[in-house]
């Protein structure tokens, strides 16, 4: 059996915990609560995300590139799992040094960089 457990429970949203660990090799088992660490809690297309982010080292041009997206939707959208992980996330502010940062580095392109700016 290849199931993935998930921070919430698919017919009521609640949050869950694991009662029992077994040992696939060895099929020792422990029971008890277990509770579940926040990444459980990030849907399929969040943890791809969060794959891609680690895959492309961070480089907002390779994910938009990889998901076909503009850079505002790439940035959303990890805004959304830092969110969903528990932090809170100040919206619509921008932080103009790491807007800089990521031109000189050619991250963004400079039309982004204006956008950006601009967006916010």
């Amino acid at each position: 059996m290849d199931l993935e457990v998930r921070g919430n429970c698919p017919l009521c949203g609640g949050e869950t915990y694991v009662t029992r660990y077994q040992c696939t090799q060895c099929l020792s088992s422990i029971e008890g609560e277990f509770r579940l660490n926040k990444f459980s809690k990030l849907t399929d297309e969040q943890l791809h995300m969060v794959e891609l982010f680690l895959l492309h080292r961070g480089n907002m041009k390779e994910m938009e590139k990889a998901l076909g997206i503009s850079y505002p939707t790439v940035r959303n959208k990890l805004e959304d799992i830092v969110e969903a992980l528990g932090h809170k996330v100040k919206k619509g502010e921008v932080d103009r040094e790491d807007i800089l940062r990521q031109l000189a580095n050619k991250e963004i392109t400079t039309d982004e960089a204006v956008e950006l700016l601009r967006y916010h």
